[in-house]
């Protein structure tokens, strides 16, 4: 259970049930905020988020969004609603723009009649493509090789001119690769499909099946893909500063949310083994279209502007909340 210290702002957190949402919605009612969640499901497990008022819902129903602004004063909004499968972003277009943008831009339009003046926006680091320099600072040309990465763009690009005309304030958050579980092995990534490394591996130790990392001829130490990896419970924590950063004032950024270090595919299975206590089976498969051989954050901006400094993103206990949530009895 999530203690509630205070009834604090009213904050509404669009997808809230999923995967990250549910990790920040359940920082912002320790720190004392009054959270509503609106999710429409076709991701979300409302069972992630016990006690919080759920309201139901589609951001790409105006009357929806009418009713919810209307029935309710909200102070800020974090937005996370959205789809995220880059493969099938590539297949299928038109689902991320409606979505991602149409809705997005029909949420802005709502807390624009609302008067509401401060989000925090999930981007990601897809927003850079392939990117020229390692570690990738926020100034690095946005040049997303996926439509998922060109709606986060397209949305980093609305916000800015929604700050310009009408005084709403973001933070536009663009993390690497969100991982790991909440220590309490309440809640942790469950999604269908599985497209992340993390969960793929401890499926496949678990199992016994093998896991096909793909490529090992990348000009990394031992040839597989290096990414930047961030706990999720560091990554609520982001959204948490980020939301006190424009209610102390703060001008609108966009800022890169990792852990500065990456770990390399391998590492990633050698890690799962060490704690699943048994080999994790794995074949090596060709190199996929479009996978950079590494992705690393530059974090100081976040540090400087956010205090915001990783607690939990050790690759240890990444895999070991990660683990201890997928080995649930009751899961």
């Amino acid at each position: 259970m999530v203690e509630r210290k205070s009834s604090g702002p009213r904050v509404l957190v669009t997808g809230g049930a999923g995967y990250i949402g549910s990790h920040t919605v359940r920082a912002l009612l320790e720190e004392g905020y009054n959270v509503v969640v609106f999710d429409d499901l076709s991701r979300g497990h409302p069972e992630s988020i016990p006690g919080t008022p759920l309201v139901i819902g589609e951001l790409s129903d105006p009357r929806a969004l009418k009713d919810l602004f209307t029935h309710t004063k909200f102070d800020a909004v974090i937005h996370f609603a959205g789809e995220s499968l880059v493969g099938e972003s590539v297949r299928n277009p038109d689902k991320y723009f409606q979505r991602n943008v149409v809705g997005g831009l029909s949420l802005l339009s709502a807390m624009q009649r609302a008067g509401v003046k401060k989000i925090v926006f999930s981007s990601s680091a897809g927003v850079y493509g392939e990117p020229e320099e390692i570690p990738i600072p926020e100034e690095a040309p946005l040049r997303p090789s996926s439509p998922y990465g060109e709606t986060k763009v397209m949305m980093e690009h609305a916000l800015s001119w929604y700050d310009r005309a009408y005084g709403m304030k973001h933070m536009s958050l663009r993390y690497f690769n969100a991982a790991g579980a909440d220590a309490s092995g309440q809640i942790g990534e469950d999604h269908e499909p599985e497209t992340h490394l993390i969960p793929l591996v401890i499926e496949a130790a678990l199992r016994g099946q093998p896991i096909t990392i793909f490529g090992d001829d990348y000009p990394t130490p031992d040839g597989t893909c290096i990414r930047d990896y961030v706990h999720v419970t560091d990554l609520a924590h982001a959204h948490v500063l980020a939301l006190a950063a424009l209610f102390g004032g703060s001008e609108s950024h966009a800022l890169n949310i990792g852990s500065g270090r990456g770990y390399s595919n391998m590492e990633i299975v050698r890690a799962v083994s060490r704690i699943a206590g048994r080999e994790t089976p794995h074949v090596m498969g060709p190199r996929r279209d479009g996978d950079p051989a590494i992705l690393v954050a530059r974090t100081e901006k976040a540090r400087e502007i956010l205090g915001f400094v990783t607690q939990h993103s050790s690759l240890e206990h990444i895999v070991e909340t990660a683990w201890r949530w997928h080995t649930r009895e009751d899961r």
